[in-house]
């Protein structure tokens, strides 16, 4: 069984199978070969990182081929931090295959000291 960090950019050309998005901590995207990719964050103390919104329908990226596949992430030295925690990270993952386009953003915030990041896994 694999259980290893890849890059979203591993889900180019994939054909998806399912897609479950498991509240505002979780999504997993399982491939038409037997592959399973998992979005996540792993919390640790004084941090908190959540999907903040979900543009498009997940279930569109079922069933045909990825062609867009890819992370980009914003932190405070790029947005005024007046209204966030000291430090904070948007990260968005962009997807799309012929039937549409999904944009999820990631928020995470900390005191500084904690990841706000998100992490891929392949777990199969």
């Amino acid at each position: 069984m694999v259980n290893r960090y890849a890059n979203v950019s591993d889900m180019l050309g994939a054909t998806l199978s399912r897609v479950h998005q498991d509240g505002d901590e979780e999504i997993t995207f399982e491939t038409n070969d037997g592959r399973r990719f998992v979005m996540f964050h792993e919390q640790d103390c004084c941090e908190n990182v959540t999907i903040d919104d979900v543009v498009g329908d997940l279930q569109s990226l079922v069933g045909n081929p990825i062609l867009v596949a890819e992370e980009v992430s914003s932190d405070d030295e790029e947005f005024e931090a007046k209204n966030y925690a000291e430090s904070f990270t948007w990260t968005f993952y962009k997807f799309a295959t012929i039937k549409g386009h999904v944009d999820i953003k990631w928020f995470g915030s900390s005191n500084g000291y904690y990841s706000e990041g998100v992490s891929f896994r392949q777990t199969a």
